[in-house]
């Protein structure tokens, strides 16, 4: 066999990326597998610019992917994270409302949890906020026991581990970056930065450059990746102490963001956001970073254009605490009024692949296309992270 050929190859090894070929190495341990990632390391985009939440499920239509495959997947990545010490945490949140016009979306979502399966949640009124988070206000919250925190690069690095450790003939190939493949005397020819390979199926989880390496493919179904920008600061460390859990505000139910909200993370630290903001870059995390492509391509798509019209006056506010400390805290100030500018210092920021379909929708689940003999993940928006292991079960589910 050459050294090119491999029996499966995954494109990108992002967390999604590296529990599919996780998955496929422990049902087929005899098939040798390609891991290939265009970066230098693990966890450079999604799955390491996330805020690290684990979560519940509760958010989610009933029935979707996004629903079923958030419950089964935080089974399995609790599992996994136990028998490989990834560090995490079950710590529980709370989704707070600060005002009584927020409780029918509150009550909304409850119901939502329930539908859902979402185990141990229950109502809590203004006095159980305060007994969980000393500092948080509000008129009536969920608590939502299950949600917790991890910390996804370890895991996603693991996963990536032992698909060698499985199989020797497999292999995690770094700064390979995919072009383009065709189909070649029944294989899969592929071409990337780092020559050809050949292999019987081709799984393509590139996130950020989904829709791009789809319609190489004709698999893009008239969707587009548009990407959003979501800023983070975090507590100074002697502010720490305010946040003991997670707390989420009651999100705007025509936007399929949760807002900014309090986050332990599992290093101790406290991040609040993000927000989310269109950008002009699709891997570029500066608040003025810009890419002519990836701003092209956006901006020429008719899709982008009927989403800002929808959500115009959401955008302008987003990009205004982009910009603006001040507005940033002054939003953190509805769950935490006693917040002050100086609590807070510069963190993270990351990008968000969200699909837009051509009528500027924002396409609310997971969508996976086969083409020939490539299978494409052309959306796997949050909770991906928390049901990588769940979605990477549907996408194998494909190869039979």
């Amino acid at each position: 066999m050459s050294v090119n050929s491999f029996d499966y190859i995954v494109v990108g090894a992002g967390i999604v990326g590296a529990a599919t070929a996780y998955k496929l190495q422990l049902k087929f341990p005899e098939k040798s597998i390609a891991l290939l990632e265009k970066e230098d390391r693990i966890g450079k985009h999604q799955t390491g610019r996330n805020s690290g939440v684990i979560h519940s499920g509760i958010y989610y239509k009933p029935g979707s992917y996004k629903a079923e495959n958030c419950r089964i997947g935080r089974e399995q990545l609790l599992d996994f994270a136990q028998k490989y010490n990834i560090p995490y945490e079950v710590c529980g949140k709370i989704i707070v409302a600060t005002t009584k016009a927020e409780i029918p979306a509150l009550e909304n979502i409850y119901n939502r949890g329930i539908e859902n399966q979402t185990s141990g949640i229950r109502y809590i009124d203004a006095e159980e906020i305060k007994a969980v988070e000393p500092y948080i206000v509000g008129v009536k919250g969920i608590t939502v026991p299950s949600a917790g925190i991890i910390d996804y690069v370890a895991a996603n690095q693991k996963m990536a581990d032992l698909i060698h450790a499985l199989n020797p003939a497999s292999r995690l190939i770094l700064n390979c970056e995919y072009l383009s493949s065709h189909t070649k005397e029944g294989k899969q020819e592929i071409t990337t930065s780092q020559g050809v390979f050949t292999t019987d199926k081709v799984i393509l989880c590139a996130g950020l450059q989904s829709d791009r390496n789809a319609e190489k493919d004709h698999a893009h179904e008239d969707l587009k990746i548009v990407g959003f920008r979501g800023d983070y600061y975090e507590f100074k460390p002697e502010q720490q102490h305010k946040i003991k859990t997670l707390v989420y505000p009651v999100p705007d139910p025509n936007f399929p963001f949760l807002g900014v909200h309090f986050t332990k993370m599992i290093n101790g630290t406290v991040e609040c956001g993000p927000n989310a903001v269109f950008t002009f870059a699709r891997e570029k995390y500066s608040k003025t970073a810009f890419n002519f492509k990836d701003t092209f391509e956006a901006l020429t798509y008719s899709g982008t254009w009927k989403l800002f019209f929808k959500f115009w006056r959401k955008g302008i506010d987003e990009y205004k605490r982009a910009f603006s400390k001040k507005l940033f805290v002054r939003e953190l100030q509805k769950l935490m009024p006693q917040l002050e500018m100086d609590d807070l210092i510069i963190s993270k920021s990351g990008i968000r692949a969200q699909a837009i379909d051509k009528n500027g929708a924002m396409v609310d689940d997971f969508k996976i296309v086969v083409k020939g003999n490539n299978i494409h993940v052309l959306n796997a928006p949050s909770p991906a992270a928390t049901a990588c292991l769940s979605i990477a079960d549907e996408i194998i589910g494909y190869l039979d």
